[in-house]
């Protein structure tokens, strides 16, 4: 049986939770059919960071690179999920051991949560000494559930920099509620954001047949 996409996308909607203070989504029909003539006209709000997305380094750093200069072929191919559920956090010692089976890019599932119209007060969160790791396997992508790498009350986003050092790229709040862990076809494409620091994306995700 041919394997089927799945969406892990959050879906854009009214009422999506945002990271604290920032803006939040919010779509409307600003030109209506039945007043213009022809045609329905939406309107959206919404932060870079809303929903699934991509962080771009000039997020957390003045000069790192804007959405629209990152290399979009690291956004589509092989990726393998990983279940690190109840961990509080992620970091070298809870990976160390386990296969990458090569894959460049690697997607955390990590319990996902029940309401997205709330923020979650706690969340799994990657330290710092992932990024070696990482990078000595060749990944060159993490994906999590989460909202974000660092904790919330982060100021100093030492993950997100070590990751950076070593030349990882973030996918953050994807879903993987319905994917059990192994290896899958990934496309998850940021938008064309010239000047940005990162993207709301639509993420996807098919099994690789054959592949264990």
């Amino acid at each position: 049986m041919t394997s089927k996409w799945i969406d892990i996308s959050q879906p854009l909607q009214n009422g999506l939770a945002e990271w604290p203070g920032d803006t939040p989504f919010s779509y409307e029909v600003a030109f209506k059919k039945a007043d213009a003539g022809s045609v329905n006209i939406g309107k959206l709000t919404t932060s870079t960071h809303m929903g699934t997305h991509i962080d771009a380094p000039f997020h957390y750093d003045d000069a790192g690179e804007k959405v629209r200069a990152l290399p979009i072929d690291l956004y589509i191919g092989r990726a393998r999920v990983i279940d690190v559920t109840g961990a509080e956090s992620v970091g070298r010692s809870e990976l160390e051991g386990v296969d990458f089976g090569g894959a460049t890019r690697i997607l955390l599932r990590m319990g996902g949560r029940e309401d997205l119209t709330v923020f979650p007060p706690n969340f799994t969160y990657l330290r710092p000494d992932i990024g070696p790791l990482l990078k000595a396997r060749g990944v060159r992508l993490i994906g999590v559930e989460s909202p974000s790498v660092d904790p919330e009350e982060s100021k100093t986003l030492e993950a997100h920099h070590a990751l950076h050092a070593n030349d990882v790229l973030i996918l953050e709040n994807i879903v993987l509620d319905n994917v059990t862990p192994g290896d899958y076809e990934l496309i998850a494409l940021p938008l064309p954001l010239t000047d940005a620091d990162g993207s709301p994306v639509r993420a996807v995700v098919k099994a690789i047949e054959g592949v264990e």
